[in-house]
């Protein structure tokens, strides 16, 4: 049975969100509305909390939330680009955006969707079950040159030409059909001092292969500046992220728009005019406390960074 979903971060976020009675929400990953619930308490009655979720399943949780929420609600299920561009579209300013880019525990245990190494299940890991494309697809469709380049690229990973290698093997004799079978290819091509170090052999090549049945990155990279235009003068922004991958994408967003003069440091005067959209709220990335970590183990890669709109982009 899939467990319960613990939001990760959850008092952080709102504490630097800020949230108002009043104000408009967006909660681009609803999942199992932990975050969409606090904001809610904080928007109050007249306050308005708009939900995004990709999932199918997303959407049931959310009709419970809605029956039970303290302020109004919205649902829209797409991803992340699609519904901001719809709510874009329709003219909607919100005051706060959170975007938490992990995974719900349900996605995570419920083992029909094959998103774990922890398990045996059907290579899947589709948060969209209605794609065509799945880990099933990549796993036994690329070739091997284009996943070694997936798994060092978005995976990380520093054996990524054996393990492919050894996909490549393994499926000529048959195709890769679950994520056990999956895990045993890549224990037997990864070197044994590594098999037993740093975590499961096959983390990162799940990662990899999650992160590109998803779009992820390049969701992410598209959803960054619709979300930031959103904002409302003084809006708030705040992303979680759950790799270095997506966290170097957010920081680079969020630092970009609190740069000023972009002059060459040797004019003796500013000439491009350029003033700060931003204000980073913190200096630094916000990590769980071990206290955190202790009672939600998943909550351990999160890293928090938020940012305040000061003006609209000239």
């Amino acid at each position: 049975m899939p467990s319960a979903h613990v939001p990760v971060l959850a008092g952080e976020a709102i504490d630097l969100l800020g949230p108002r009675p009043g104000e408009v929400a967006v909660d681009c990953t609803f999942g199992g509305g932990g975050h969409a619930r606090l904001l809610a308490d904080r928007v109050g009655p007249q306050g308005t909390v708009v939900a995004v979720d990709r999932d199918p399943a997303a959407a049931q949780r959310f009709a419970a939330f809605a029956q039970e929420a303290t302020s109004r609600t919205r649902f829209v299920r797409a991803a992340f680009v699609e519904a901001l561009e719809t709510l874009r579209d329709e003219g909607l300013r919100a005051d706060l955006v959170l975007m938490d880019l992990g995974m719900s525990s349900m996605q995570v245990d419920t083992r029909a969707r094959g998103f774990s190494y922890s398990y045996d299940a059907p290579l899947d890991m589709r948060m969209d079950p209605g794609q065509e494309l799945s880990a099933r697809t990549i796993v036994n469709g690329w070739d091997e040159r284009r996943l070694g380049r997936l798994f060092r690229e978005l995976g990380e990973e520093r054996h990524a030409a054996r393990i492919a290698r050894g996909i490549a093997r393994a499926r000529a004799a048959g195709e890769i059909e679950t994520t056990g079978e999956l895990v045993d290819v890549v224990a037997a091509a990864v070197p044994a001092p590594a098999r037993f170090a740093g975590g499961h052999p096959a983390k990162r090549v799940f990662q990899a292969i999650r992160i590109a049945v998803n779009d992820e990155l390049g969701q992410l990279d598209a959803a960054l500046p619709l979300a930031w235009a959103l904002l409302r003068e003084r809006g708030r922004f705040a992303g979680i992220s759950f790799h270095s991958l997506e966290d170097r994408r957010v920081k680079r967003f969020l630092v970009g728009r609190a740069r000023g003069c972009i002059c060459p440091p040797d004019l003796p005067v500013c000439a491009c005019g350029r003033e700060p959209e931003a204000e980073l709220l913190g200096r630094r990335a916000v990590a769980p406390t071990p206290g955190e970590i202790a009672s939600n183990p998943r909550a351990r890669p999160a890293r928090l960074r938020a940012a305040r709109k000061l003006r609209e982009a000239p």
